[in-house]
C-alpha cells in the first residue's frame, strides 16, 4: 500500500503542514511518497529527502509549477495516481491543500474528506464539524481517498530520513490561471501556524495602533507569534493572515494568550486545542473564559503592560 503526500513549498523550503501530513500518512502503515512539483526546487527536494518516514520523493520540475496553481497540480496528481496506484492522497489542511484536494477528488470522481484529525485505518477517519464541537467518524469504501489533514492533530515529522528521488515527467500547462503578484507580510516572529506560543488580540484593543503598542512588547518577551480574532482583522487592525479561527488559521500552541477577545465560536474553533490558554478580558461573562486555563478579568491596557514588565527578555 502506497500513500502520496503533496508537498506545499516555496521551491526552497517545505511548509510545516507538509511535515504534519507525512506523519498522518504514516498512520496508514504503508509506503509514503512525497510529490514535490515546482521550478528550481532542488532545496525543497533535499529537505523532503531528509524527512523521517518518507520512502520516495517524486520530483517534477517545470516552469509552470513555479507557482502552486491548483489546475496544473491536480492534473499532474491524477496522472501520477493512475500510473502508480495509491491508496490515499494527502495534503495539509492549509489554503494550499483546501484549494487543491477538492479538485483532485472531482477529477478522480471520489469524495474528498477535509480536516481529518485521526486516521484509524484505511477508509476510517475522524473530522470535526459544527466549528469543532462534534467529531464525526467517516467511513469510506472508495478505492482511493483524498484527504486534507488538520496540522494541529498530527506532530510534524522529524529529520533522519534518506529517501530516494524519482523524476516523473511533467504534465501540461493548462493555462487556466496565473499569479499576477503577491503581497506577503514579512516578520521575524515565528510562523503563526507552527509557533509554540501565540499572543492574539481582539476587538477590545480598539484599533491597530493599540494592537501593536500593547501586544508587540509581550510577543517580543515571549518569543511568540501574533494572531488576531476575526473581528480585529475585519476592523483592519492587522492583515488577514493574522486571523485565528474557523475561517482563519487553526493553531494549537503550548501557550495561547487571548487579549481582548470575547471568544466567539468562530475563534474558539481555531485555538481551543492549545495546551494552555490564558485570557485577559474586562467582561467576566466572556465565552473565552469557558475554555481558558487561566483567566484575568481586568482592563487589558493596564494588565498587559504590567504583565509584560515582569517577564525577562528571551
Amino acid at each position: 500500500m502506497k500513500i502520496l503526500v503533496i508537498a506545499e513549498h516555496d521551491n526552497g523550503r517545505l511548509a510545516t503542514a507538509t511535515l504534519n501530513a507525512v506523519t498522518a500518512a504514516a498512520s496508514f502503515g504503508g509506503e509514503v511518497e512525497v510529490l514535490v512539483a515546482g521550478h528550481a526546487c532542488d532545496a525543497a527536494v533535499t529537505q523532503a529527502q531528509s524527512v523521517a518516514g518518507v520512502a520516495r520523493i517524486l520530483k517534477v520540475d517545470a516552469a509552470h509549477y513555479a507557482e502552486p496553481l491548483a489546475e496544473n497540480l491536480a492534473a499532474l496528481v491524477v496522472r501520477i495516481v493512475a500510473e502508480r496506484g495509491y491508496r490515499a492522497v494527502l495534503a495539509g489542511a492549509s489554503s494550499f491543500g483546501k484549494n487543491l484536494a477538492p479538485r483532485i477528488g472531482a477529477l478522480l470522481d471520489v469524495a474528498a474528506v477535509s480536516d481529518v484529525v485521526a486516521i484509524r485505518a484505511p477508509g476510517r477517519y475522524e473530522r470535526p464539524i459544527y466549528a469543532g464541537n462534534v467529531v464525526v467518524a467517516v467511513e469510506s469504501d472508495q478505492a482511493i481517498d483524498v484527504l486534507t489533514v488538520r496540522t494541529t492533530a498530527f506532530d510534524a515529522a522529524g529529520a533522519g530520513g534518506c529517501a530516494e528521488v524519482e523524476t516523473p515527467s511533467a504534465g501540461p500547462d493548462l493555462a487556466l490561471s496565473r499569479v499576477l503578484g503577491r503581497e506577503l507580510s514579512k516578520s521575524e516572529r515565528p510562523e503563526l501556524g507552527a509557533a509554540s506560543i501565540v499572543v492574539s488580540g481582539g476587538r477590545g484593543l480598539g484599533n491597530g495602533e493599540n494592537y501593536h503598542r500593547v501586544l508587540d512588547p509581550l510577543a517580543d518577551k515571549l518569543g511568540a507569534a501574533l494572531g488576531a480574532s476575526r473581528a480585529a482583522v475585519d476592523a483592519g487592525f492587522v492583515p488577514n493572515d493574522y486571523q485565528v479561527g474557523q475561517t482563519g488559521k487553526i493553531v494549537a500552541p503550548g501557550l495561547y494568550v487571548a487579549v481582548g477577545i470575547s471568544g466567539a465560536i468562530q475563534h474558539l474553533a481555531g485555538m481551543k486545542d492549545s495546551k494552555v490558554i490564558v485570557a485577559i478580558n474586562k467582561d467576566p461573562d466572556a465565552p473565552i473564559f469557558q475554555v481558558a486555563d487561566y483567566g484575568l478579568v481586568a482592563d487589558l491596557f493596564e494588565a498587559v503592560p504590567a504583565f509584560t514588565s515582569q517577564l525577562p527578555a528571551v
